[in-house]
């Protein structure tokens, strides 16, 4: 009780509440050294618990070197005052002199030091510890027991989370959440659902971890079916089914998703707008992504390196170049996401030789660059027909930043030579690539083919293609398309009689999407699945009727009835 501590004690106890930073912390210890009161484990227990707040973790250590005889308390603030630091080896350095002490051990002792051991990827540290934890009695605590399941699972060790689990007396709703996380994390979501199903109470962690597990594995059903079935919903489960439809490119479903959640009183934190940001950049919805930013802006946002870079690829990939350079000049703080970002930015919009500068500028200002700076730098040499600045900086990367090209840089350079229109240097660089060309690079090549009329090669690619991807009927149109133009009918009738015989279909018809009033409305060829679709077809009819009244009467495949 605080009353029967001595006045002097209280106003020190006083002092450290109110420490925010490194000279509030010495003051309130050189209070505790001039009241002789530096022995006072009680003190010092409280002391290094403030230190480990404030992260001034310097001080604590002093502090507890000395005391004398410090008490267990001391041991248990010290140990996961390291922890909480991110200083797992001092903390088990700690835990071993409190042992070799002869201080027991508490059931606050463990956990940390458990916590540890996972921060050190110490697993025959944690077997040990796990033994001493059964050696002083605590096989029955239900806190330290779901300590060690959650190291298991975390040094890869899920079958061991079980056990621990398994022979527990007693568990309580964050044990159950813990081996549910567990087996989520090792990829064994039927596991994970096995136990989830039998929980005889549930809570948002242990809901979340399902949904996330779910999206990692492409199952979205299964993530929304659990969504769905929410009693409630917290901010991260929000985010969880915002991610979910992310990571799975249901882009729209995202939006909807955090535009409900808005809806439902959730205030979105960073990493939620960066993810909505992120779909708006892939849709092309800068109504909503525009309106995001401004929320930040409004509700006092740090526009950090995060949102920022979000922030420059969604402006960019939505046509507003201009405020993707404000948002990238406005950043107080700019890391290679942001640089790449921008130049990226730059290259996809046509501004080559902008996206080479702001590279070089970036590389002055002793950022490193990566694989994925060198994407976009390529990429803006292909945009501007700089073949010879793209060979010499295809060849930078290795020899000046050590930087293996990947496939997705030959591809730049195959797309570099192609539109340049040469050809047999392209298929020359596919034949010496250190990879493995993909069907995508077979792809361009042949799109280089039909652009400058080169049928030689064109077959070359073709037939790679068909071997790639038998299915898919992409390189036998661009094959039919190119004979056509010859006026080859021959050509064109043999290579659509084998698209027959292998029953190949011209699939996935293109489609695209326009933002109305906040929403994006998706449409193919053809489309007949829209709500409205009635309506829109409706219109068109009226429009094909005007331009045949004015002569202009349009090309049209097909006009619903």
């Amino acid at each position: 009780m605080l009353h029967a501590i001595p006045l002097f004690t209280q106003s020190i106890l006083h002092q450290l509440k109110k420490c925010r930073n490194l000279n509030d912390l010495g003051s309130a210890y050189a209070s505790i050294f001039k009241q002789n009161l530096d022995q006072n484990c009680f003190l010092v227990n409280q002391f290094i618990t403030a230190c480990s707040a404030l992260g001034c973790l310097d001080y604590g250590v002093l502090a507890f070197t000395q005391v004398r005889v410090p008490n267990v308390f001391v041991y248990n603030a010290m140990i996961k005052a390291f922890v909480n630091c991110f200083k797992p080896c001092e903390a088990i350095e700690c835990y071993r002199s409190m042992i070799g002490a002869a201080v027991e051990a508490t059931s606050y002792t463990f956990p940390s030091v458990v916590k540890a051991c996972v921060l050190g990827c110490v697993e025959r540290t944690g077997g040990g510890v796990h033994g001493r934890i059964l050696k002083s009695g605590f096989e029955c605590n239900v806190f330290v027991l779901t300590s060690l399941v959650e190291f298991y699972s975390k040094v890869g060790c899920v079958d061991y989370a079980g056990k621990v689990f398994d022979e527990m007396p007693d568990r309580d709703v964050f044990a159950w959440s813990t081996m549910v996380s567990a087996y989520v994390h090792a990829g064994d979501m039927n596991s994970a659902r096995r136990v989830f199903d039998v929980m005889p109470e549930r809570s948002t962690a242990s809901w979340n971890p399902m949904i996330d597990g779910y999206s990692k594995l492409g199952r979205v059903k299964d993530a929304e079916e659990l969504f769905l079935l929410m009693p409630s919903r917290d901010l991260i489960s929000w985010t969880a089914m915002i991610n979910c439809y992310s990571q799975n490119k249901q882009f729209r479903e995202a939006l909807a998703v955090f535009d409900e959640m808005r809806g439902n009183g959730i205030v979105p934190d960073e990493v939620t707008m960066v993810t909505a940001i992120s779909a708006c950049a892939h849709l092309g919805a800068l109504d909503i992504g525009k309106e995001i930013h401004f929320f930040a802006l409004r509700n006092g946002f740090d526009i950090d390196v995060y949102l920022g870079s979000a922030l420059i690829d969604m402006y960019a990939k939505c046509g507003c170049l201009n405020q993707s350079l404000v948002v990238f000049l406005k950043l107080k703080e700019k890391n290679l996401f942001c640089w790449n970002a921008v130049i990226d930015a730059l290259a996809a919009h046509g501004y080559g030789n902008e996206a080479l500068r702001m590279f070089t500028k970036m590389v002055k200002e002793k950022i490193q660059p990566n694989g994925i700076t060198f994407i976009s730098v390529l990429s803006a040499c292909s945009h501007a027909g700089l073949v010879e600045e793209g060979t010499e900086w295809f060849s930078t990367m290795t020899r000046a930043f050590s930087i293996s090209p990947q496939v997705e840089h030959y591809g730049c350079m195959i797309d570099l030579f192609c539109k340049a229109g040469l050809l047999e240097d392209a298929l020359d660089l596919m034949r010496n690539m250190a990879v493995e060309p993909n069907s995508r690079i077979w792809s361009t090549l042949l799109s280089g083919c039909k652009l400058h009329k080169n049928l030689k090669i064109a077959h070359v690619a073709a037939e790679k293609l068909m071997t790639l991807e038998p299915s898919h009927s992409g390189p036998f149109n661009l094959l039919v398309s190119m004979y056509a133009e010859v006026n080859r009918w021959d050509e064109v009738a043999k290579i659509r009689a084998a698209m027959k015989g292998r029953g190949i279909e011209k699939s996935c018809p293109g489609s695209s999407w326009i933002e109305l009033e906040k929403q994006v409305h998706q449409f193919a060829a053809s489309e007949k699945t829209h709500v409205e679709v009635a309506e829109i077809w409706s219109s068109l009819n009226l429009l094909y009727g005007q331009l045949k009244e004015a002569g202009r009467e349009p090309e049209l495949e097909f006009i619903s009835d």
